[in-house]
């Protein structure tokens, strides 16, 4: 599994547990719920400032989004 589809793997997997869509998660950080769904699934990058507040918005540390094991 590549490191992109798992870190959005991670950003889904927090992002479910505290109850939150796309949409609300997306418009949280000023996203489009288009580019938020195409990271979830791996097929777009992140810039580190993004992956930042989406670790801040879900109160989860960066190393949890980017543990990859």
């Amino acid at each position: 599994m590549s490191r992109l589809l798992k870190l959005g793997q991670n950003i889904k997997h927090y992002r479910k547990m505290k109850n939150l869509s796309q949409n609300e998660l997306a418009e949280m950080i000023n996203f489009s719920r288009e580019h938020l769904a195409c990271v979830e699934t791996g097929k777009e990058y992140i810039s580190l400032r993004k992956l930042f507040l989406i670790a801040d918005t879900l109160e989860v540390s960066l190393s949890q989004l980017i543990d990859f094991e």
